[in-house]
């Protein structure tokens, strides 16, 4: 069985957006002035080196339209590679591939895609699913990049009314930068 794995850059009051949206966010590169290299190392160990993607339809729109066209590169390449499963009610107007539409039930979709032989199983943006994959118990770890900055606003890790749940922390790892990476597995 895969597991899923939740791995989100996150402000110290819970913002995880990082793009306008054409919803007046203001903040669309706020992770910047915090990168380094020990951090995209950390981040690129955290995928893995043959991850598969789960992503809502948002965010593979988002990524789509620009990993195909990047210039090859570690996290790119990875991407580029991976088959990525999509939750969307259009799944015929996938074209960033390989990727496979989850189903209509995408909590029973991604119950049959972890239960597959195959590589483990990132989502990151795609903030809409974070709650209920949890609320259905399909997590096994979340990976938190946590940057020192308040944003005040914009999208948050979970919506308002998920269900409580506890984590254990396993790995946590500082960076110059003032980056925490903090890895927790799911109490089940």
């Amino acid at each position: 069985m895969r597991t899923l794995t939740i791995i989100e850059h996150i402000s110290l009051d819970g913002v995880i957006q990082h793009s306008a949206d054409n919803d007046g966010f203001p903040y669309s590169d706020w992770t910047a002035p915090y990168r380094s290299p020990a951090g995209r190392d950390a981040m690129l160990a955290a995928y893995g080196e043959t991850p598969d993607l789960l992503l809502g339809r948002r965010t593979y729109d988002i990524w789509s339209g620009y990993w195909p066209k990047a210039p090859s590169s570690p996290m790119g390449d990875r991407l580029n590679a991976a088959t990525k499963y999509v939750v969307t009610h259009r799944p015929e107007s996938l074209e960033w591939g390989p990727f496979e539409g989850v189903g209509p039930d995408f909590v029973e979709g991604i119950r049959r895609v972890k239960a597959q032989d195959g590589p483990n199983l990132i989502l990151s943006g795609s903030s809409t699913l974070t709650s209920p994959l949890l609320e259905h118990g399909l997590v096994d770890k979340v990976m938190l990049a946590v940057y020192p900055v308040l944003l005040g606003t914009g999208k948050r890790f979970f919506a308002e009314g998920t269900p409580a749940r506890s984590f254990e922390l396993v790995e946590s790892q500082a960076f110059q930068s003032g980056i925490v990476f903090n890895t927790y597995t799911s109490v089940r």
